[in-house]
């Protein structure tokens, strides 16, 4: 079930979408009692139906509350309504890569800045992935 301007995911108010890809569709929602906006990722329905993506979807999110990173989005918490599944979690605001690079290359230095920060990141959770093992 798609959602569309206006409709709920719990307290949560949907504004907009922000984006599709394979392991699901992300949008922009209203946190009422917070004041403030969030991202929320909806599984497809076809996940929503099956046991194993919902266990990783579910493994996603344990993974995403135990780290705290500046370059990792922090998680707010899961809501489920009308089999509804959605991770929601902090809202990074700013052009997506796939939206820079449309103006254009980007300049080395640039470049070089965001591919460090990624990586970070993805130190930083490789690294925490095998502490709590």
């Amino acid at each position: 079930m798609p959602l569309s301007p206006a409709t709920r995911l719990g307290p949560y108010e949907i504004v907009s979408s922000i984006g599709a890809g394979g392991m699901g569709e992300v949008f922009r929602a209203h946190d009422p009692k917070l004041g403030r906006d969030v991202a929320i990722k909806v599984l497809p329905d076809a996940f929503a139906n099956d046991a194993e993506r919902m266990a990783r979807f579910e493994r996603e999110a344990q993974v995403l509350a135990s780290l705290n990173h500046p370059n990792i989005a922090t998680i707010h918490g899961l809501e489920e309504s009308n089999n509804i599944h959605g991770l929601v979690m902090e809202l990074v605001e700013g052009p997506t890569l796939a939206e820079r690079i449309v103006n254009g290359a980007i300049p080395l230095e640039e470049a070089l800045t965001i591919a460090k920060q990624i990586a970070e990141g993805l130190e930083y959770a490789h690294e925490e992935s095998f502490t709590a093992i």
